[in-house]
């Protein structure tokens, strides 16, 4: 889908923000009818902040922006399959519809490693994509750890 290229490729902007701070370069974009509403990049180092991941960086930007927690019809968009904390936040934040680019084999919370996202218990079902621009989304974390061995 073209909307969900341009989106990510926003994303791909914001982790390379995240990596030119010495970041893991992860970005999102949360968007609700056709606007952006909030982004995030990793800044855990730099807001000595474990919680300060891309996708709850957008998602608190996003609650500023509408002043509401619950983030209904929205559409976040990470390059990353998001961890387990951020599934949880992501459902939390009612979004509807999770787009990401390279899947993440230890820690992905959406089916990869585990399943937090779409758990039999969660009252609140996330539609995912997967997929989306994966190769870029893969390249600029392949290039960040690459360079750091």
């Amino acid at each position: 889908m073209q909307q969900d290229d341009y989106y990510m490729q926003r994303a791909l902007e914001l982790a390379a923000q995240a990596a030119a701070d010495d970041e893991v370069p992860v970005g999102a974009v949360l968007v609700l009818n056709d606007e952006i509403i909030g982004e995030g990049y990793n800044q855990v180092i730099t807001l000595s902040d474990a919680s300060a991941h891309a996708e709850a960086q957008a998602i608190r930007a996003a609650g500023r922006s509408l002043n509401n927690y619950r983030l209904v019809d929205s559409t976040l968009y990470v390059t990353l399959e998001p961890c387990a904390m951020c599934a949880g936040l992501i459902t939390h934040a009612r979004v509807k519809r999770l787009v990401f680019g390279a899947t993440d084999p230890r820690t992905g919370a959406t089916g990869t490693a585990i399943e937090v996202l779409n758990h039999g218990t969660m009252n609140h079902k996330v539609e995912v994509q997967s997929g989306v621009l994966a190769e870029q989304c893969g390249d600029i974390l392949r290039q960040f750890f690459r360079a750091r061995r």
